[in-house]
């Protein structure tokens, strides 16, 4: 499979979530914004954003770069010193006083921008910023593991009540939609969920380490001017899971030990580059793009990726927006623009959520180019069997570190049997549709072909079959079946609560 031909589940779902976001970051009043400006001393051109959550589907702005003209290098997104004083009790002394600091102005900043092209020590006599207004003598003041809520404004999760790692399972997750080319099922992070764990976390994590062990960079790998960033991520991603599962992860009182109770392991923090305790500890896929300080544009520039189709980590790294999504059709044309003028004003309190999918024969989970698995996305095995075709949902996130600015996007493989479909109302009749009718360029760039030949068969035979037990059945009056829509549980389905549980063992 070939990077430029092919699905991609990372840079498609991360060219859907920012073009259909694009206008979310500014959807709040003026009179509202305003306010927040003024109180914050910002120049009127620096936006303020207030974002909550994103309606399920947007329009997408005709506005082109032409008629914005945007200048990227003093394009920045909101500050979030607005919450140094909350931070004042939880940090070192030295932080109340860096609490009362001006606002620092557009023109300030970009003289004094952190670099993210170059390492850059947090010691150094001459403070620098970062996009989201924090000098580096503030954040050195924080120390390790900040509030991370306070500094986002993006809360905690709750504890996981009655969590059983032997058993857990993750949320099914189904994103069919129909019309399949009207929406991107946009929607705001649950921020319980941004992790989950389940009852494959050990497995994944061996594999995942093997897989470094026989890729090395292609799957994990960091350049100069990443530092902050990747501490960060690693920092938010262990603070969350012990809020979340604290009967299966902790840290030492000092902060300099974190405890994994499901694999056994005590980790010195500071022993390890922040992705490897990532990789060794969080079975899910994280990409860092950074700010860049001559043009303002934004660059891969770190990431621990273990789950892609036709690429790899060291095949994009280092690379800009528009150059790592070349390979989509009309990309420059139609999304470069959405893309980049996202990227520059997301705020840290509104990351998003979507889920992207396809269906494959097993359960592949790394597939660099010329793997030998690819030769099965190119033919249809005429022995295949219902038995080997799963459902791949790639379950993503997107948001920004509050601290360095740099935004993640995060992703976790999860495969389903495609026989699970048998007893999920609707969801047989709703992906025959998009089998069938899906608009021939999208359903030649999700190459589901390979497996039709055995999946439609059976979805037909699972869709008669839920009309025949009245489980599917018209919802409008003089309807006699049911007109195939997006479900408004997506992306789940009815039910799917009490299927869940019952997997579980509730």
């Amino acid at each position: 499979m070939k990077f430029s031909l092919l699905p991609n589940q990372w840079v498609l779902g991360l060219g859907a979530i920012c073009l259909v976001s694009s206008l979310a970051v500014l959807a709040f009043s003026k009179q509202h914004r305003d306010a927040v400006l003024h109180k914050l001393h910002f120049h009127k051109h620096r936006r303020f954003s207030g974002a909550s959550t994103p309606p399920r589907s947007l329009s997408i702005s005709k506005e082109s770069p032409a008629s914005c003209n945007p200048d990227f290098v003093t394009a920045f997104p909101p500050s979030r010193r607005c919450i140094l004083p909350e931070l004042a009790d939880k940090a070192v002394d030295a932080n109340s006083k860096i609490s009362t600091a001006v606002e620092p102005s557009v023109e300030f900043l970009v003289r004094n921008i952190l670099p993210t092209t170059r390492s850059y020590c947090l010691d150094n006599d001459a403070p620098k910023y970062t996009p989201t207004g924090f000098s580096t003598a503030e954040i050195k003041a924080m120390g390790d593991f900040p509030a991370y809520d306070i500094l986002s404004g993006v809360p905690l999760p709750e504890p996981y009540e009655n969590f059983d790692s032997t058993t857990a399972l993750p949320r099914p997750y189904r994103p069919f939609r129909w019309a399949y080319h009207q929406t991107m099922s946009l929607t705001k992070m649950e921020p319980d969920w941004w992790l989950e764990v389940e009852n494959s976390y050990v497995e994944r994590v061996k594999q995942r380490q093997e897989l470094f062990r026989e890729h090395g960079v292609k799957v994990l790998d960091y350049l100069p001017g990443s530092e902050l960033a990747c501490k960060e991520l690693m920092e938010m991603c262990l603070q969350f899971y012990c809020a979340r599962y604290p009967t299966c992860f902790s840290l030492s009182p000092d902060k300099k030990i974190f405890h994994n109770k499901l694999l056994g392991t005590k980790t010195e923090i500071k022993r390890f580059h922040p992705l490897h305790i990532l990789l060794n500890n969080v079975p899910e896929d994280f990409a860092i793009v950074l700010r860049n300080e001559e043009d303002g544009m934004y660059y891969f520039r770190a990431g621990v990726i273990c789950s892609s189709l036709g690429w790899n980590v060291s095949t994009k790294i280092g690379m800009q927006l528009k150059e790592i999504h070349q390979p989509i059709p009309d990309y420059k044309e139609k999304m470069s623009f959405s893309m980049d003028r996202y990227f520059s004003k997301m705020p840290t309190n509104a990351p998003i959520q979507r889920g992207s999918w396809g269906l494959e024969v097993d359960t592949p989970l790394f597939m660099p180019p010329g793997h030998p698995h690819e030769k099965l996305r190119e033919i249809q095995k005429q022995d295949l069997t219902i038995d080997e075709c799963y459902l791949r949902v790639d379950w993503q996130t997107l948001r920004r570190l509050p601290l360095s600015g740099g935004i993640v996007f995060n992703f976790k493989a999860l495969f389903t049997p495609v026989k699970e479909f048998r007893d999920e109302p609707y969801i047989p009749a709703l992906l025959l549709k998009i089998l069938k009718e899906g608009k021939k360029n999208l359903m030649e760039y999700k190459n589901t072909w390979h497996v039709e030949h055995v999946c439609v068969p059976e979805l037909e035979e699972y869709a008669r079959e839920q009309v025949a037990s009245g489980v599917v059945k018209p919802e409008n009056k003089g309807e006699e079946e049911w007109q195939v829509t997006t479900l408004c549980e997506s992306p789940y389905f009815p039910g799917w609560e009490e299927k869940w549980h019952r997997q579980q063992g509730f």
